[in-house]
């Protein structure tokens, strides 16, 4: 979500550009939040919302958790299976994933939870920040009763994954970062100052867009919406680089990346390489394969990775720990 503003202009309107850019990438999230609806004829679409409503999944158990003073929206999605924390990105909620929720659920027991100030979980009065959601989960998986999970996180949910991971390791098995950054040079250089714009008063112009309106439909004070936006906007302005952090990842560790994302190329190689991957040829028996996986999808952007059916199918042999590959050697006959 990147805006800036004219410094000559008093009236704080968006700078045309970039506003432009915005509006075109929250019509491509609208267009994908809205598929099942998009054949119908206009007067058929309030009808056709209703029924894309009504296939969002049910969770098995929803509720409340308070972990260091932020009441945590959480549900479970899937009855049986290993537990795989998901975790949503900026400006999202749970329901952002889509179809990607019921696949994992279909073989996971899916603990799915709103993050600190985003859809049902309220803005509390501390700052958005990655590293205190991270201690802030630990707590939340105490107290549901889960020693261990596996955790798929999504751009800033990634983030979060992440700092879970690296402040409380025994918490987690396998771990999954779908288009996440390990410092903020990651991104492309045109976007940092553009993320750094984010604020109250780009509340206005965001009115009718998937981010508010979903927003608004679900969180205890909509109203909390400009706050959230400055929040979010302190968080993108500060630096971090956490490349000493990627090599103490003693878990499995997968990198999911659209081909077009919104991270350079050569930070993506970096973070796969701070993990111990791609640094050598594996070998025809796979005797120096990393452990650690990298998966780039083509024909996806950063915008569409969280819905794509194509995550769900990606990271679950990851996860699952299994691999279909068969090898040269077992393919000939002795």
């Amino acid at each position: 979500m990147n805006l800036t503003f004219h410094p000559a202009r008093r009236a704080r309107r968006p700078h045309a550009t970039l506003l432009t850019g915005l509006m075109a990438l929250l019509a491509t999230l609208a267009l994908l939040w809205a598929a099942p609806a998009q054949a119908a004829e206009p007067a058929a679409r309030p009808a056709a919302k209703s029924a894309a409503e009504a296939a969002q999944p049910r969770p098995a158990a929803s509720g409340r958790i308070t972990a260091n003073g932020i009441a945590y929206y959480y549900e479970i999605h899937g009855r049986t299976g290993e537990p795989l924390l998901l975790l949503h990105g900026g400006l999202g909620s749970i329901d952002m994933f889509g179809p990607v929720l019921p696949a994992l659920a279909k073989s996971r027991r899916v603990i799915a939870v709103d993050l600190h100030g985003h859809g049902r979980t309220p803005l509390g009065d501390r700052p958005i920040s990655l590293p205190d959601m991270g201690n802030d989960l630990a707590g939340v998986l105490d107290q549901l009763g889960f020693g261990q999970v596996d955790v798929l996180g999504y751009s800033m949910g990634a983030g979060v994954a992440f700092r879970l991971a690296v402040q409380h390791p025994q918490k987690v098995r396998r771990l999954v970062l779908a288009s996440g950054a390990f410092a903020q040079d990651g991104f492309y250089p045109e976007m940092l100052p553009m993320q750094a714009q984010v604020g109250a008063a780009m509340a206005d112009a965001m009115k009718g867009t998937p981010m508010y309106e979903s927003y608004a439909k679900v969180a205890p004070r909509p109203q909390d919406f400009p706050k959230l936006l400055d929040r979010m906007g302190e968080l993108m302005r500060q630096p971090y680089d956490w490349a000493a952090d990627v090599k103490t990842l003693k878990m499995p560790v997968m990198l999911v990346y659209g081909d077009s994302d919104m991270f350079r190329p050569e930070h993506v190689v970096r973070f796969y390489q701070l993990l111990g991957g791609g640094l050598r040829d594996a070998g025809w028996q796979r005797e120096h394969m990393s452990r650690n996986r990298l998966a780039i999808l083509p024909d996806l952007t950063h915008y569409e990775l969280f819905v794509s059916p194509r995550l769900a199918a990606t990271v679950l042999p990851f996860l699952d720990g299994r691999s279909d590959v068969r090898s040269w050697a077992s393919q000939v006959k002795r």
